[in-house]
Order: structure tokens, then C-alpha cells, then sequence
């Protein structure tokens, strides 16, 4: 085989425009469009639990989305579609084309826990995730691709470290080294840093959002963390309350794609996106699933940028 290239910089024409959220993105801009999804559950005696239904959602090569909602709204459930773990009740996701039938290494999964190999160092457990990959690859190809996964992540010096010497913030490092290590197309994230304390949280936010803008690497994120949403994603999905939830809104951030995070509570645009958002979560996501206002479409969900000059949200009910 051909000689591995370690963390390949994506195209930087493929980076999207925040500027440019719309829901109505051209068939040439979606990289993943998520078409119709359902989950449903069966429960004996009555009629399905229905967590969500008729969701839509595409996505740019690059991009950056979080998705945000209650607890029950089937945030995770949604990731996991993606991810290959679940199927869909109904329709369909394509990614780069393929429709997803199952796991690949194409999709990179960092779940809240790290998930480690306790037996194999912070090398093994990222070289066997590259071996997976390329199985091919002659064991110094895998071993070069892993080390510079590894130095990316700030843990050079610490390959031959097993699980067990290594702090939760550690861990996650390695957990996130593996998952860049095989150049997946979407990286999907399931709240990987609320375990952490404030510190390390902060510092891993930082590496992320470094990584992603220096590879280009497109990302879907799930958080629960307001400000997490606002400081890494270039869009952010807001549920509402389930059963049967709804993306009630799609949000773009305004803030400048190179923001820092000692001076972005100085950004403009940043209190009235914040606001947005802890609005939404403490009160419009409560009403909006059995109340959607008129001229909602669950096909193309308003698309908003708060603390910008673009246009207002359709008016939802308050909360009562």
C-alpha cells in the first residue's frame, strides 16, 4: 500500500461559511443529510413510543453542529443513527453519498466514557485503532500514524503509559487521539467532556476546537453545556421536550469561526445568542412540541442568527 499521509489538511474551500446557515442547503453542500429519521420503540399493549419523528438535518464537509435539548428529546439516539449503532424506524442518512448501513470506520465515535483497552499502553490503544483501519499498513506506518495522533493531543511522552497511570482529562485525550487517528469522515461526540472538572473540560474544548479548524474535520456533537454549543459549533440544533421531539430551531453562531475564548464574552452577538439559548431550554422547548407555530416546517426548520443582522425566529408560544 501506499504510504500513509498522518492528519491529511481537508480542502480549506470545504470549510463552511457561518455566515451561510440555511436549512436549504444544494445537494453539492450537503456532506451528511439526515432525511426523514424516526426512532420508535415498541411497547406492549399500546402504540409505539415515538422519541422523535420526521427529522431533518444536513450538514457541510467542515462543519461544526451541536445538538442541544431535555433530556428524553433522543439526542443520543440520533448520534447513535449516525453512528451506525441504530437504525432508523424511517428514513434514511447519507453521508458523502452512501446511505449508512451499519458501523464504519468512517465514523469515529468519543462517547462520556473513554473506553480504553486497561491491558494495551496509550500507543497500543491507538494503533490498534489504526491498524483497523489501514490493516495493510506495515506495523512502523502504524506506529508513525499513532504517535502523531497521540502528539496532537498533547501526550507525546506518554505512549507507553497504561490507562490506569492516566488522569479522566488523560484518558479522554487518548480517546480522542484514536478517533482522529483513522481520519473518519464525521467525528460524532457524545458529551465527551462532562466528566471532567472545569479546568480540563476547558483545555480539551481548546484542543478539539484547534484540531478541527486546522484539519477541517467535520464534527456532530451532542452537549447539554450552553456555552460549550456556543464557543465549538458552527451551528447549533435545539430539540424540543419529548417524547416525539422536533428540532423546534436551527441556530447559527454569529461569532467570528477564529474566536478565542478569553475575550468572547466580549464578542458582539454573544449575550443575545447565549440568551437565545437559555430561553429556549428554560422555557420554549417545553410548549413548542405539542404547539409549533404557524409556517413551521419539519422538512426545513427555521434557521436563525441571534445577535446578527439576519433574520428573527418565527414567534413560538411562551411558556405558561
Amino acid at each position: 500500500m501506499s504510504k500513509l499521509i498522518p492528519f491529511a489538511r481537508r480542502s480549506a474551500s470545504a470549510a463552511p461559511d457561518p455566515a451561510a446557515g440555511t436549512s436549504r442547503m444544494s445537494s453539492s453542500e450537503k456532506f451528511i443529510s439526515i432525511e426523514g429519521i424516526a426512532r420508535r420503540y415498541p411497547a406492549p399493549g399500546a402504540k409505539p413510543n415515538t422519541v422523535f419523528e420526521n427529522l431533518w438535518l444536513p450538514m457541510r464537509r467542515g462543519e461544526f453542529v451541536c445538538m442541544i435539548g431535555h433530556s428524553g428529546c433522543g439526542k443520543t439516539t440520533v448520534l447513535n443513527i449516525l453512528a451506525g449503532l441504530e437504525a432508523p424506524s424511517e428514513g434514511v442518512v447519507i453521508v458523502d453519498g452512501q446511505a449508512i448501513e451499519g458501523t464504519s470506520l468512517d465514523r469515529a465515535v468519543i462517547f462520556q466514557g473513554h473506553a480504553l483497552l486497561p491491558w494495551r499502553t496509550v500507543l497500543g490503544n491507538v494503533a490498534y485503532a489504526v491498524s483497523s483501519r489501514w490493516r495493510k499498513a506495515s506495523r512502523a506506518e502504524v506506529e508513525e500514524r499513532a504517535r502523531k495522533a497521540i502528539a496532537t493531543v498533547g501526550l507525546a511522552g506518554s505512549e507507553h503509559k497504561r490507562p490506569s497511570e492516566l488522569s479522566g482529562g488523560m484518558k479522554q485525550r487518548v480517546g480522542i487521539a484514536r478517533a482522529l487517528a483513522i481520519e473518519p469522515k464525521i467525528l460524532l461526540m457524545d458529551e465527551p467532556f462532562s466528566a471532567l472538572d472545569a479546568l480540563t473540560r476547558g483545555t480539551l474544548q481548546d484542543e478539539v476546537r484547534r484540531i478541527c479548524i486546522e484539519t477541517g474535520q467535520t464534527v456532530f456533537m451532542i452537549t447539554h453545556d450552553v456555552d460549550e454549543s456556543i464557543y465549538l459549533a458552527d451551528r447549533i440544533v435545539l430539540m424540543t421536550n419529548g417524547p416525539e421531539a422536533k428540532v423546534a430551531e436551527i441556530v447559527g453562531n454569529p461569532l467570528p469561526k477564529r474566536r478565542e475564548r478569553a475575550n468572547l464574552h466580549h464578542a458582539p452577538g454573544y449575550y443575545a445568542l447565549r440568551n437565545h439559548l437559555m430561553d429556549f431550554l428554560v422555557s420554549r422547548s417545553k410548549t413548542l412540541r405539542d404547539a409549533m407555530p404557524a409556517g413551521y416546517d419539519q422538512r426545513h426548520p427555521p434557521v436563525v442568527r441571534p445577535g446578527s443582522d439576519g433574520p428573527e425566529p418565527i414567534p413560538v408560544p411562551a411558556a405558561s
